[in-house]
């Protein structure tokens, strides 16, 4: 398992300085993108497949312990004891009194058919329907307190420009716990409406 996390690390440690949608080679999710103010994106994604598991921990322990039960599925603990590339972002979202889902995007040649069991119960495979979110970027702490901060800063921008929440925000990070905080890639998500909000 450590060989594994070493080796998910470092596909996911490619992924530094590089720009969204051509991470060095680490895939993710494509997406339409439309600017809006203060550093947010509006994002438009279609249906995905994703790993997923719920951890019941505080926040960070809840990433660490999901991050390892995704992390063993996609280096083969699975039926067919298949390899499956690591892309990213790794998603975390409150679930509530359940604790925190972890996800891993699968690649885009991937169907839910086709991809092999979990061995792990815990890991799930899903489709993440169609979406439509706000996005604000930002480097540094991706603690708890740093996601908190952000995402209030993210409601106030979408109140500021009329837009109106339609979903639980979840954090989205890019690179491996050692990264220089200066260039780390983090980013909350939040689910948006089609259409602004009127006065």
């Amino acid at each position: 398992m450590l060989n594994q996390l070493r080796t998910v690390a470092t596909q996911m440690a490619q992924a530094v300085g590089s720009v969204a949608g051509a991470r060095s080679g680490i895939e993710e999710p494509p997406h339409s993108v439309q600017k809006v103010a203060d550093g947010v994106e509006i994002r438009r994604y279609a249906a995905r497949i994703a790993a997923q598991t719920t951890v019941l921990a505080d926040e960070a322990a809840a990433r660490n312990a999901g991050f390892r039960h995704l992390a063993g599925y996609i280096f083969g603990a699975n039926h067919q004891r298949e390899k499956i590339a690591m892309t990213a972002p790794v998603g975390q979202q409150a679930d509530g009194s359940r604790g925190w889902v972890i996800r891993f995007y699968m690649p885009s040649e991937w169907t839910l058919e086709a991809l092999p069991s979990p061995d792990d119960h815990r890991v799930e495979l899903v489709t993440v329907p169609p979406e439509t979110v706000a996005v604000l970027r930002f480097s540094g702490d991706r603690g708890p307190r740093s996601i908190s901060a952000r995402t209030s800063e993210l409601r106030d921008i979408l109140r500021s420009n009329n837009f109106e929440p339609a979903g639980n925000p979840t954090a989205w990070f890019y690179d491996p716990p050692w990264t220089a905080p200066c260039r780390r890639r983090n980013e909350i998500a939040i689910p948006i409406g089609d259409h602004r909000a009127t006065d």
